[in-house]
């Protein structure tokens, strides 16, 4: 799950909420188990207090005998569980035999209605107790019986009870942790197959958005192949005006031109000038609009591989005194993306100028170009002709500039590739070649290598 992604978000929320909510668990449950513990230990010193004071009253005598507790703990020293008899004035009559020895302090506060006080105190040897007393009367005399328990032992088993429950609750809280992760992964593979579905498109290997997608995103899939047709339809209305358009101005500008051929004067030669400028204009505008719309068109792809190999052979046979050679890529390269007869004009053109100019051999190769926007195919065309200086490599990408008029051509070319170049997010560069002569590289955007296997 990378940062930033729904998923993620979605993992890190629920990890966050379960965390607080683990936490509050292991301390809810603590403080019940205390205060289930306490309340036990508080009934059974109740239980005692009770059982001393009714055989005070049976025997009569403090000091008995008879009054014991069976408990044994009563009878370890140093146990935290002692009771003990006093009279009102603090004189000792009867304890236990875990309390010899032992000085329990005076308790303070208000008896509650049943005559009992409640206390926690420590005793000589730094151990925390529970005390309970309660008041009896034996007439004529009033009595106290104390009843104390260890309350370390207590506290000793929730803090033990603490760190299993965390121990308990840290492990179910890292299967939570990755049933959430699994649960998020699998809520986005509905989008993720979204994704791929549109990447599909993208590079070609499908004309729409297919897969069946659950209620909340299926109108985003719905909405993104009606912006596709949408698309289609503006793109061939655009084709269709830029055509009407060519037919509409190329017949009066050529009526100008010939009506201006056949005068002469000097309003004839501005009548030729003019209507001359304006064919090259409508000519270089509608080229570009035609550019636009094709290379607008979302979902082609082409097999550069393919085609580089048929131009080379092509041009090998056209150009009879020039040898071609296509040196075969080694690994399998990634599709180019965008239309083959675009890479075809774009190809064709760098080609049949390298074999014009060539002094009898031209390279080509392809590769695969790694650069900050990612992965680009490189097409590399080597002559061994007179090259290009720096400023001559920049002026043959203008419209129809033309470096030696000798050699037939328009001169626009280059300016043609340049442009379909630019539309197509790639790169055109003219250097030196290790030939001795000109070196055109052609970069383009590429198509997933995964789709080829299926066109």
């Amino acid at each position: 799950m990378r940062k930033g992604s729904i998923a993620a978000s979605l993992f890190w929320l629920s990890a966050g909420w379960l965390v607080l909510a683990l936490v509050a668990t292991g301390f809810l449950l603590t403080d019940l188990y205390s205060r289930a513990l306490d309340n036990s230990l508080s009934e059974t010193l109740q239980f005692h207090v009770e059982s001393l004071a009714g055989a005070v009253l049976k025997t009569g005598d403090p000091m008995s005998e008879e009054i014991t507790l069976t408990d044994p703990r009563f009878g370890r020293p140093r146990s935290g569980w002692y009771w003990a008899i006093y009279d009102a004035d603090g004189k000792l009559y009867n304890l236990s035999t875990s309390l010899v020895g032992i000085d329990l302090p005076p308790l303070s506060g208000v008896p509650d209605q049943f005559g009992r006080r409640t206390a926690v105190l420590d005793d000589d040897f730094g151990t925390q107790m529970r005390v309970v007393e309660r008041t009896v009367t034996v007439a004529p005399n009033t009595y106290q019986i104390v009843v104390t328990g260890n309350l370390s032992e207590i506290l000793m088993l929730v803090g033990n009870f603490r760190g299993q429950a965390f121990i308990v609750l840290g492990a179910v809280g890292v299967m939570l942790a990755i049933m959430s992760a699994i649960v998020a992964r699998f809520a986005m593979r509905p989008i993720a197959r979204l994704s791929a579905a549109i990447e599909s498109v993208r590079e070609g290997e499908s004309v729409s958005v297919t897969g069946t997608y659950p209620r909340e995103i299926a109108p985003l899939a719905e909405e993104v192949n009606e912006l596709l047709r949408s698309n289609a339809q503006i793109i061939e209305r655009a084709r269709n005006q830029v055509g009407n358009l060519a037919h509409g101005l190329k017949t009066p500008i050529a009526v100008l031109r010939n009506e201006a051929g056949s005068s002469k004067g000097a309003l004839a030669d501005v009548v030729l000038s003019e209507s001359e400028k304006m064919s090259s204009m409508v000519s270089t505008y509608l080229d570009r609009a035609r550019l636009a719309a094709r290379t607008a068109v979302v979902g082609k792809r082409t097999d550069a591989n393919m085609v580089m190999a048929r131009l080379s052979r092509v041009m090998d046979k056209i150009h009879g005194d020039v040898s071609v050679t296509f040196h075969q890529p080694d690994a399998l390269l990634p599709w180019f993306r965008g239309d083959e007869a675009d890479l075809e004009e774009m190809a064709g053109n760098l080609l049949d100028n390298a074999c014009k100019w060539s002094n009898g051999h031209v390279d080509v190769r392809l590769s695969s170009d790694r650069g900050d926007t990612g992965t680009m195919l490189l097409i590399r065309i080597d002559d061994n002709g007179p090259g290009l200086s720096e400023d001559d490599a920049q002026k043959v990408l203008r419209r129809g500039v033309r470096l030696d008029e000798k050699t037939p051509g328009s001169g626009l070319g280059l300016d043609i590739v340049k442009e379909l170049v630019d539309v197509y997010g790639g790169s055109l560069a003219l250097k030196r070649s290790a030939l001795g002569g000109l070196l055109v590289e052609l970069r383009l955007p590429t198509a997933r290598l995964g789709g080829m296997a299926k066109s």
